[in-house]
Order: structure tokens, then sequence, then C-alpha cells
């Protein structure tokens, strides 16, 4: 492959999250990212991505909020891949606008009908890097994918909610987030690899291997002596570090977080916590099995103040804490707001987004102002105009259905 100066050019058949999220990590490093869906489905209500229609809206019918931040920065086509002209575009697509990625999260079994499969589409450009995410990988090419039911199926829930409480998903959706880092990560491994060797790649992303991969603090200690109600779910307390967990204050909650003897021996040593320093608590074990008794007298002790008192006393011996930020408060975090992008609707509305996962410095240079996410087939005839189809051609494409 010869060097170039123009950013890496990515051709992603994409809905839901997993995927989006992913190649959204592209957008942020500046790489043209071209999202594919499909044309209308007779008796189907909507068109495309199912989460173009999630939330609330934002941007007409089909641009609700759910779908708006993980697609910022991109261009969007229909194609319709079930038809065989449909298929050939797509090949003369990655042919004519040299893609050097091609992603799609759609299930493994339907690869081959829709010609999207890694011998076919190389066959188009032999050092292409092709990218699959699914459930459960290539070998399992039947099973659909859906975040809460892979949290459930790896463990997840059994390791979140209160002891004695019913098994809870967690929050974010983690395997559908750690699957899409998966792909920035895998992709950028294959293109440094393909500087050297000139060679694609086949890419296969398991949403299931993903999220056991996070389980290193857990699985491994079953075979070192840990029995399974020891790694259950525990509420907002670790379980083996003692003490971490979240504590009432005489107006709103607190976490601490204790991970070493050192730390304890600071905190011991402030006035408010001094009743705590008693000989068998010096050693994390020693916590942990007086982990009830030591849970109950800091409880006692952080409810006879209001929380900027308590945050004062452990800010003065270093003690890692926080205080529950609710969700509202998290744009305006002081770290957040310094590196944070955002995007305009096109009612003029400023929409604040997320940061990267690592700051970018190009990110810098545009104001951190991404492109709002596109309306479905904003870029179809625009996209395939680049790659060569003629006026006449599209009004062909479109009057048999291959585009919409």
């Amino acid at each position: 492959m010869m060097p170039t100066t123009d950013p890496p050019v990515v051709l992603s058949l994409e809905q839901a999250l997993s995927l989006p999220y992913g190649t959204l990590r592209f957008v942020h490093l500046g790489w043209r990212v071209i999202r594919i869906e499909a044309t209308p489905q007779p008796g189907r209500p909507s068109s495309g991505d199912p989460n173009r229609y999630i939330g609330r809206p934002v941007a007409g019918e089909d641009r609700h909020g759910y779908f708006v931040a993980p697609n910022v920065g991109k261009e969007a086509i229909t194609l319709n891949l079930k038809e065989e002209e449909g298929r050939l575009t797509l090949l003369r697509l990655i042919e004519e606008l040299a893609v050097d990625v091609f992603c799609t999260n759609t299930m493994p079994a339907r690869h081959a009908e829709l010609g999207i499969d890694y011998e076919t589409l190389r066959s188009a450009r032999p050092d292409l890097i092709w990218c699959s995410v699914s459930a459960m990988g290539l070998e399992y090419p039947d099973v659909p994918g859906y975040d809460p039911v892979t949290q459930a199926l790896c463990g997840f829930m059994d390791l979140t909610g209160e002891r004695e409480g019913p098994p809870l998903q967690c929050g974010p959706p983690l395997a559908d987030l750690k699957s899409g880092d998966e792909v920035f990560a895998q992709v950028l491994l294959a293109m440094l690899e393909r500087e050297r060797t000139g060679d694609g790649k086949l890419i296969d992303i398991s949403l299931a291997h993903s999220a056991v991969s996070w389980l290193q603090t857990f699985t491994p200690l079953l075979d070192m002596g840990s029995s399974p109600d020891e790694l259950r779910r525990n509420g907002n307390k670790h379980r083996q570090f003692i003490p971490v967990n979240a504590y009432p204050t005489a107006d709103g909650f607190i976490y601490v977080a204790i991970g070493s003897d050192a730390q304890w021996s600071r905190l011991v040593a402030q006035p408010m916590f001094e009743p705590l320093d008693q000989p068998r608590l010096r050693t994390n074990e020693g916590r942990r099995s007086a982990q009830d008794d030591v849970h109950a007298e800091i409880v006692e002790l952080t409810s006879r103040y209001e929380t900027e008192q308590v945050a004062k006393v452990l800010e003065e011996a270093s003690i890692p804490h926080s205080r529950i930020t609710p969700i509202e408060g998290v744009p305006d975090l002081d770290f957040v707001k310094r590196s944070a992008l955002q995007t305009v609707a096109p009612d003029g509305r400023v929409i604040r987004l997320p940061p990267p996962a690592v700051p970018v410095s190009h990110l810098e240079d545009i104001d951190r102002t991404l492109p709002f996410a596109p309306a479905y087939g904003e870029h179809t005839d625009a996209v395939l105009t680049e790659a060569g189809f003629s006026a006449g051609e599209l009004e062909s494409l479109r009057a048999r259905g291959v585009i919409a």
C-alpha cells in the first residue's frame, strides 16, 4: 500500500450502539466514516438504523436523541444489499473510494447473503481491513446481540446490585461500549500491521468475549480460594478493599475508597475518624474480618457532618473520595468542560457531547464542534457521485429501490 496523506476511509454497515460508538472514535481522529443503512422495508414504519427513532425527536423524524451522539461527524448513505445491484454497488464504492476499513454489526449468518463477508469484499480491495461485531463472534452466526443480554450471560448482572437484592444490569451499556473500543483498538493494530506487510485483516469482535475479558478481578479468584458468594454483587462496597463504600452524610452521600493500609492510617489520624484507630483494623485483612463493624462505625461518623465537611477532612488526608455527582452535573465538571465536544442541531441548539476517551489535539483546531448526526440517506447521492456514478445511474438505482 502506498503512503497517503488523505485520512483513512471507513465504510460501516452499522446500527444500534456498539459499532457506531467504535467508528465514532475514528471520527475523533479525523477519519472519514460513511455509514450504510438499509433502504425502506415494506411493512416497516421506519427506515434504517432503529436507533434513529429512540428517544426524543431532535431533528425531524429520523434523528432522535439516542442516535445523535454516537453518529456526529459521519456521512450516511442507503443501499439495498438484498439485491445483486446493491451488492455490486458496494464493491464499486470500496474500490473507487479506496476504502481502508469495512465494518459491520449485522448478524454473521447474513454476511454471505448480503455480500458483506470478508472474502467477497476483499475481492474489491485485497488489503481491506474487515471488522465484524456480533453477539458471540463468527463461530455463533445466528445469535443476536443485545447489551443487557450479554451482561446477563457473562456474569455482570450477578456482580451488580445489592447483596440481598435481585441481579441488575450496569447503568452504562458496558458490553456495547467495550466492544466499540475493541473496534477502535483492533482496527488501529491492523492498520499498523498493514503498513508493515501490505496485507488486510479479518477482525472478529464478540460482545461476549469483550465483556468476559473485563472479569480480571473476578473469575481467576475462583481458582485461588474465593467462593462464588465472596465475588457476588455487593452494592457499593468493594469485595476486597475495606472500607470502600458510599456513606451517608447529613445532607447527602460521599464515596470513600481506602486502597491501602497507609491510607487507612492517614484516615484514622484525622480527629473525625479517630474512633476507628483500633489495632484490629490496621490491616486490610483485619478490616475485612470486621467489615460490617467498620462500615457501621463510618456511617455513624459521617452522618454527623455535611458532605463538604467530610470531603475537606478526606482531602487533607489524601484519601480518594468523591461526592455523588448527579448525571445532570457531569457536563459541568471542570475536567469535562475543558475537553468536551459539541455539535449543533439544525435548529441551532448546541448539544454537549462527551469528550474523547483520550484528548485529541486536532480537535482543538475545529473548536471541538463536530457536524451534526446525518439524516437518513443524506449523503447517498454525493458519495455515489464521488465514486463515479452518473446522474442517470443514480436515477436508475433509485427507481429500482437499490438506494432510497
